[in-house]
């Protein structure tokens, strides 16, 4: 494996399981392009790989990977899904890759993996469990809300901890939506598509107050 300078900014790197997620590879594939130095990368002093984003995308051009002219991303939720159960990981992953929705779920088990591939991921929506080790959701949830970069950005958190424990423990931020455990994926289909219908709604709404603006513009210059 090559050793490269620490990139300046997050978005220049992530970590294994999201380069993973971004060329449809897995985890172990990726450690082997690596190694044969077609994905250039380093570790942390805490001995974590870090992925150049640059080589990523430069392996996406030289593989025909990346999306094509017309094929927009628009309306698709960005989904971070933070959970150290296996089963409930897997139950909503595999909802989020089965739903006939537009949704793009990455799945990671810890919330140091989060924080690290967040600003890669730019997720729309974050669900995450609260109870975890290391990096918990309590913890993972205020480092993100003190970043204004995802103020915007849906949070729910799904957790067995009753109210009262969770209020013991700080609470949750303002805004934060809370899921009971076990998980109900009917619960998770009205929820998805409540959030595309509102994200398409935004949408419309930014381009038609883009395009009044256009106008306005046209005709001041037209009037002079």
């Amino acid at each position: 494996m090559q050793t490269h300078p620490t990139p300046d900014t997050p978005e220049d790197y992530c970590g294994t399981t999201y380069a993973a997620k971004l060329l449809g590879l897995s985890v172990g594939t990726i450690q082997t392009l690596v190694e044969k130095n077609e994905l250039q990368a380093w570790k942390t002093q805490g001995g974590h790989r870090r992925i150049s984003m640059p080589s990523i995308r430069d392996y996406q051009k030289k593989h025909n990977m990346l999306r094509r002219p017309g094929e927009s991303r628009e309306y698709r939720l960005r989904v971070l899904l933070v959970e150290d159960d296996p089963v409930t990981r897997d139950m909503v992953r595999d909802f989020c890759n089965r739903c006939e929705m537009p949704v793009d779920c990455t799945a990671m088990s810890s919330g140091l993996e989060a924080l690290i591939d967040m600003a890669s991921i730019q997720p729309d929506v974050l669900i995450a469990d609260l109870n975890m080790p290391g990096v918990d959701g309590f913890e993972l949830l205020r480092t993100l809300k003190q970043s204004s970069q995802f103020q915007r950005m849906t949070c729910l958190v799904i957790s067995a901890l009753s109210q009262e424990e969770i209020a013991a423990r700080g609470g949750l931020p303002e805004g934060t939506i809370f899921m009971a455990k076990p998980v109900n994926m009917q619960w998770f289909n009205g929820f998805f598509t409540a959030l595309i219908a509102g994200r398409k709604l935004e949408n419309q709404t930014a381009g038609t107050v883009a395009a009044s603006l256009e106008q306005g513009a046209f005709r001041y210059l037209f009037a002079m």
